[in-house]
């Protein structure tokens, strides 16, 4: 299973229909209950989606408003100084609002002309094949709940501020957008669990915590780094090594901590050349060179 899907709170739904999401004892909504409440009526709100229906509108509270005001002020300082040229100007292009959490179908207006990508909702976890695959179809799979109130730029999962201040500034460049949309055409390409995982591996280290090189400077362009307030400090301190789809599709990393060796692009043409052009021509014999390879350095 591609590493990031522990991230999500596991979500169920009962014999009497109840949804549940099963928070961590370690999540800082854990003892609310009133938190708890809320995030399993969004849930089941998401869960009760069907393609081509109109998105869930959640009508947030003030103190979740709040939250957003907070983290995406502070984001936004974060990304003039660390953020790629190439997500600043998607960014300002797509003109999110700071000061409420826009509607995902808000998202998907603004969006669609720039790269053609819309947004559909999502209780948690959608599965690895579902999740990536959907990119063919340039749509993206949003959770619509908010971190708790107490750590407003602390989520131990993604929340709507990753799906939205990281991935969708990132999809509202059509270069990025098209990385995107090769991901999704090559999961129909993979029949095998380690082939997709591979690809998600690969797409963990590029389009979720990828960054490049500009002006001498080390600048993020990966989503994971764009919405995480701690780690988009950190990454300047991570070990650079140069793009290499072996090392990227095999590499063994911790999600509870900042990522310590992280893959630097020379320019975002190097970022289309080396992973697009992966993404665009991976098959299962392609993948199965890096695998062998991989298992032959584990013996």
């Amino acid at each position: 299973m591609f590493n990031e899907a522990q991230l999500y709170s596991p979500v169920t739904t009962g014999a009497d229909g109840d949804v549940t999401v099963h928070l961590s004892d370690e999540h800082p909504g854990v003892n609310d209950p009133d938190y708890r409440a809320r995030r399993n009526a969004i849930a089941a709100r998401a869960l009760a989606y069907r393609s081509g229906e109109s998105t869930p509108r959640i009508d947030y509270t003030d103190e979740e408003q709040e939250v957003w005001r907070i983290a995406s002020a502070e984001l936004a300082r974060k990304h003039r100084a660390y953020a790629s040229a190439e997500v600043l100007a998607a960014a300002e292009r797509l003109d999110l609002p700071d000061d409420r959490i826009p509607q995902l179908d808000e998202v998907s207006a603004k969006l669609m002309p720039l790269s053609g990508f819309r947004y559909v909702p999502a209780a948690g976890l959608v599965p690895l094949r579902e999740f990536f695959g959907s990119f063919a179809d340039r749509i993206f799979h949003s959770t619509q709940y908010i971190r708790h109130h107490s750590a407003p730029l602390y989520t131990p999962e993604p929340d709507a501020l990753h799906e939205i201040i990281g991935h969708a500034n990132q999809l509202a460049s059509p270069r990025f957008a098209a990385i995107y949309a090769e991901v999704g055409a090559a999961v129909a390409r993979l029949e095998s669990d380690a082939a997709l995982k591979f690809l998600a591996d690969v797409f963990w280290f590029s389009m979720e915590f990828g960054v490049v090189r500009e002006g001498g400077e080390i600048r993020c362009y990966g989503a994971g780094l764009l919405s995480s307030y701690g780690e988009i400090e950190e990454f300047r301190h991570a070990q650079l090594r140069p793009l290499n789809i072996a090392e990227m599709g095999t590499r063994t990393y911790d999600i509870t901590h900042y990522q310590p060796v992280l893959y630097c692009a020379e320019s975002v043409a190097e970022i289309e050349d080396v992973v697009g052009e992966f993404f665009a021509s991976t098959t299962e014999e392609t993948v199965a060179p890096h695998l062998s390879g991989a298992a032959a350095d584990r013996g």
